[in-house]
């Protein structure tokens, strides 16, 4: 069956740096375009960083661009999310997306990062 799991993910201090990771199984990885979210308490989902299936094309939002960088290694089917310099605002659950026009949408469980002194 299709899974992904993010690891990676804890408490960190203000400034420091954290590398989520999505090991994705039960589907063809290369064919997906692969997200990470984010969803703070009380607020909704947002998109944080994509990547399209060949990894050609990145894209971030505003609030972590030139601080997060997501990658992908489809020989190992896992995506990657570096993100550095780490504010109290980051503070969410993350979750990896694969994203497919043809072929569907799935979601990980998530994996909770806290950024606090």
């Amino acid at each position: 069956q299709v899974q992904l799991v993010e690891s990676g993910g804890g408490l960190v201090q203000p400034g420091g740096s954290l590398r989520l990771s999505c090991a994705a199984s039960g589907f063809t990885f290369s064919r997906y375009s692969m997200n990470w979210y984010r969803q703070a308490p009380g607020k909704e989902r947002e998109l944080v960083a994509g990547i399209t299936s060949t990894g050609g094309t990145t894209n971030y939002a505003d609030s972590v661009k030139g601080r997060f960088t997501i990658s992908r290694d489809n020989a190992k089917n896992t995506v990657y999310l570096q993100m550095n310099s780490l504010k109290p605002e980051d503070t969410a659950v993350y979750y990896c997306n694969a994203s497919s026009r043809a072929w569907g949408n799935y979601w990980g469980q998530g994996t909770q990062v806290t950024v606090s002194s």
